[in-house]
């Protein structure tokens, strides 16, 4: 947007476009090879151990033989976007203004095929990235009706997999996910409530 070209001065385009002058002036300064280095070798500890925090990475990184403190460490982790995986506290509270449905399940015998369906979204992680796996199952016989992956986490991927265990095994009377805080919608199919991602 802004350039250095007449026949306004970069002043006068920063005060019109509410930009800092220091941000259009700076040039990024590449990172060095043994920065490089050290965040490919975060990386791979990180793929192994996903659990490891930037304490324990510092202390793989020592072990391997590179001398660097817990506060670069962090720095390259925030800059390569990862963090340690471990349970995060509240993760069941419901998001504002989200809907609670009736948990369908409760004092309910499972005695039958196709009475519940069963069905969760998870993430596995990748050399580069995540791919994430729906997948649905019957309660009673703890069979997984179909499945299906992705690397983005539309509904579209969720809906096949639904689709495909509709068309095999018929309608089951109660189809039961969680209820996140990405939310659930009802839905109603053949008579019958459904809870669909």
């Amino acid at each position: 947007m802004i350039t250095r070209a007449p026949p306004l001065p970069i002043t006068q385009q920063c005060r019109i476009l509410d930009v800092c002058r220091s941000s259009v002036y700076y040039k990024p300064v590449p990172l060095a090879d043994r920065e490089l280095e050290i965040m490919r070798r975060i990386d791979e500890i990180h793929m192994k151990l996903p659990f490891y925090g930037s304490r324990r990475i510092r202390d793989q990184l020592h072990r391997d033989g590179y001398k660097v403190n817990r506060k670069k460490v962090r720095r390259l982790m925030c800059l390569m976007g990862i963090s340690a995986l471990y349970p995060r506290r509240r993760t069941s509270k419901p998001g504002k203004g989200h809907k609670i449905y009736p948990y369908l399940l409760k004092d309910l015998s499972i005695d039958r095929p196709n009475q519940v369906w069963a069905s969760d979204v998870t993430y596995i992680p990748m050399a580069r990235g995540f791919l994430y796996l729906v997948a649905i199952l019957d309660l009673y016989s703890r069979k997984v009706l179909s499945w299906r992956l992705s690397n983005t986490l539309d509904p579209e991927f969720c809906v096949s997999a639904l689709e495909e265990a509709l068309g095999h095994y018929g309608t089951p009377e109660i189809f039961n996910t969680d209820q996140g805080v990405r939310g659930r919608e009802k839905m109603v199919l053949s008579g019958h409530v459904l809870l669909r991602s």
